[in-house]
């Protein structure tokens, strides 16, 4: 019997996301099923979104139009998540994307989340953590992608953020034996169970190569032939 895919709705907000990245989202999302819902929204007679305007047929893209009735606020974020909320109980939908970098899809995040969707982000480094934070997974879009997917890597040493650093050790803690050795598989459950964690936000293509690149981590292989991470601080302790 045939597997059936999942099917995932795509919501746009237009004025706060880059046109040029549309394709990457498209090829991530495809990974997970089905996009049977593209909806993009903002007022399209501003000039500002001719970018946008350009790609809607060549990706199936729908309009949505939303003219701005007070200068200063846009009617398109709530225009997006009435629809989205409608979507949500009276589509069958597994998925549901929000493209943005305005912290005011949080709450519609954290609803579709509470009715067991899987929710995805996309935005720009702009955005702010609590709606990062909120996503089953963000991805930023304002990152330059290597060939082999991953973003290039900042010029801050990931070794020095601490908040990294902490999730990557807590993961380990909660997953380890009592040799004090991970195997990944888990420690990345753990990671994604907490936060809408990415290595390649990072700039590392998967969770072992991130942890190759931190002298504070082991990494090794186990019987399986699959990884296992131990923090370094345990070496003197087993």
């Amino acid at each position: 019997m045939k597997e059936e895919k999942q099917k995932i709705a795509l919501f746009i907000d237009v004025d706060n996301a880059p046109a040029n990245k549309f394709e990457d989202i498209l090829t991530e999302v495809a990974k997970y099923g089905v996009v049977t819902i593209r909806r993009a929204y903002g007022n399209w007679k501003s000039p500002t979104l001719k970018p946008w305007e350009e790609i809607l047929h060549e990706y199936a893209i729908q309009p949505i139009q939303q003219f701005d009735m007070v200068k200063g606020k846009n009617a398109s974020d709530i225009a997006l998540v009435i629809d989205a909320m409608d979507v949500l109980y009276t589509k069958a939908i597994d998925v549901m994307c929000f493209v943005s970098s305005d912290c005011d899809f949080t709450p519609m995040v954290t609803r579709a989340l509470s009715e067991g969707k899987v929710v995805f982000g996309f935005g720009e480094r702009k955005a702010p953590m609590p709606f990062v934070n909120a996503c089953s997974k963000f991805l930023y879009l304002d990152e330059e992608v290597k060939s082999n997917g991953a973003a290039q890597p900042k010029q801050k040493s990931i070794k020095s953020d601490t908040k990294l650093i902490n999730l990557l050790r807590q993961a380990i803690d909660a997953t380890e034996e009592d040799n004090g050795w991970a195997a990944l598989g888990p420690v990345g459950a753990h990671i994604s169970n907490k936060t809408s964690f990415d290595t390649r936000n990072y700039g590392y293509k998967n969770l072992s190569s991130l942890f190759k690149a931190i002298d504070l981590f082991e990494l090794k292989r186990g019987n399986s032939n699959s990884y296992l991470v131990r923090d370094n601080r345990k070496k003197k302790t087993t």
